[in-house]
């Protein structure tokens, strides 16, 4: 069985198959940087980073273009009551926005184009929407005319119609309809501005993911994704502006992510009930927010509650004891001839359990489904390791193996694995010390230079000294 995916563009599940086989290219909407950011964007990055895991983990090279929003209306506004110099306030928070993102564990994007560093080709994209007659300047700017667009609303499955009713043109607006939305807005006093052929001005919002996409994903790819909110007016008049310029359909498979909520609204800053990762890492590891956000589908609502999240504290907690209890089993453990009724008990859970992980994340990468045969194995280890006087390697490290797994889709436990490995290599390094040194009271000087010679090319230098020999990691 292979991939499906909810696509919001046909409301239905669908066979994943990209354009190119063994290849995904990927579009996220980044964030706009005028502050830091909360739960509720890093919910959206989180469940972008599991996805891509999960397809690399499938086996496809995956490339993941974010932009960054580093000229827009909020970002002016916000320096304006601050005193800020725009640019200067947009790279201030695109910082904290990837140190954040870095924090989390959320493995970087390949590309992050920004949106100032675009100018022209944004310039260029409004030129040939004006050449095929979908865009015209007014008299604060070039706007995209939406009515020549035969498919708007094909996303959000908005009518043009309702859309049109109750709207109007706001005074000081050049557009000729009240739905038309601007792709180059003219400079007022005192703002960013740039030169065009329609006067010194800024791009409007929605062009600049068009432009930086197709740049460097090609005119057609494979994901669109980003929170809810987006779908409408932002994606849906992505769409219209890319297709009328290429005359090809854009994006395959349209994803959102449902919207956290905190007692029944959205959190969001305009509200004020919003959380920032940085506070929210003070009294929690980057693992347990993580493990709070993959507790629920990408596409369902999310509660925040503290209760909620110190829930997911005890939950991931409860896994990790399992995998001390593996560790210190497996320091007593045997290697055994054969297998009892327990192994195969223990066995025959790890090997369902992989099975119904796979389901669960080839099922639209439902990650809360997901999550309940981890559970099954950490009952069945503890039961397992209850029950027997010697536990036997093999059955403990297929347990293990399967936690490794989670950990490279899920992005938890990395630290613990990445830990047990590091202990493996200083054991073997302590190990070839002590076989040097026994080469050396033999008088095979030869071998052990050729140890020491070994070890330095794998970036371990030795030391002879005093008190022994010591070693230390080098570059090599």
């Amino acid at each position: 069985m292979g991939v499906k995916v909810y696509n919001t563009m046909s409301k239905q599940k669908e066979e994943f198959k990209p354009l190119r086989d063994g290849e995904v290219r990927m579009y996220v909407c980044g964030p706009t940087v005028y502050d830091y950011t909360h739960l509720g964007h890093a919910r959206t990055y989180i469940a972008f980073d599991v996805i891509r895991r999960y397809l690399e983990h499938k086996g496809y090279t995956v490339l993941m273009v974010m932009n960054f929003t580093d000229i827009d209306d909020k970002i002016i506004r916000r320096a304006n009551e601050t005193g800020e110099d725009p640019k200067e306030l947009a790279e201030k928070f695109l910082k904290y926005f990837l140190e954040d993102m870095k924090a989390l564990k959320v493995k970087p994007a390949d590309i992050y184009p920004r949106v100032t560093e675009h100018i022209q080709d944004i310039i260029e994209f409004v030129k040939k929407l004006e050449e095929k007659g979908y865009a015209y300047e007014g008299s604060d700017g070039v706007y995209f005319e939406v009515r020549k667009y035969q498919e708007y609303g094909k996303l959000s499955k908005i009518n043009l119609e309702d859309l049109r009713k109750g709207a109007r043109v706001e005074p000081g607006e050049g557009k000729r309809n009240p739905e038309d939305f601007a792709l180059w807005k003219k400079a007022k006093p005192g703002e960013p501005k740039w030169e065009s052929p329609w006067g010194e001005g800024r791009p409007g919002w929605h062009i600049e993911c068009s432009t930086m996409s197709t740049k460097y994903l090609g005119e057609q790819f494979d994901i669109h994704g980003g929170g809810n909110d987006l779908i409408f007016p932002h994606h849906e008049n992505e769409i219209a502006q890319t297709e009328a310029c290429t005359g090809k359909e854009w994006v395959r498979y349209w994803l959102h992510t449902g919207f956290v909520m905190v007692k029944g609204e959205k959190m969001s800053k305009s509200l004020g009930n919003f959380v920032t990762i940085r506070e929210l890492l003070q009294r929690y590891s980057a693992e347990v927010i993580r493990f709070f956000v993959l507790q629920k589908h990408y596409r369902s609502p999310l509660d925040y509650t503290e209760e909620g999240i110190q829930h997911a504290k005890n939950n991931l907690e409860r896994l990790y004891n399992t995998l001390e209890n593996i560790r210190i089993a497996l320091e007593k453990a045997e290697t055994p001839f054969k297998w009892d009724k327990e192994e195969f008990e223990l066995y025959e859970v790890v090997r369902d359990a992989r099975k119904k992980f796979y389901e669960a994340m080839d099922d639209d990468f439902n990650t809360a489904e997901a999550m309940k045969p981890i559970f099954e194995v950490a009952n069945a280890v503890n039961r397992y390791l209850e029950k027997v006087e010697k536990p036997k390697e093999s059955v403990l490290r297929k347990a293990l193996e399967f936690f490794k797994m989670v950990s490279e889709v899920f992005g938890i436990f990395e630290d613990y694995f990445k830990e047990a490995k590091e202990t493996k290599e200083e054991e073997l390094i302590e190990l070839l010390i002590e076989v040097r040194s026994a080469l050396r009271k033999q008088k095979n000087f030869e071998l052990a230079d050729k140890i020491r010679s070994e070890l330095r090319e794998l970036g371990i230098q030795l030391e002879d000294t005093p008190q022994g020999t010591i070693w230390k990691r080098i570059n090599v």
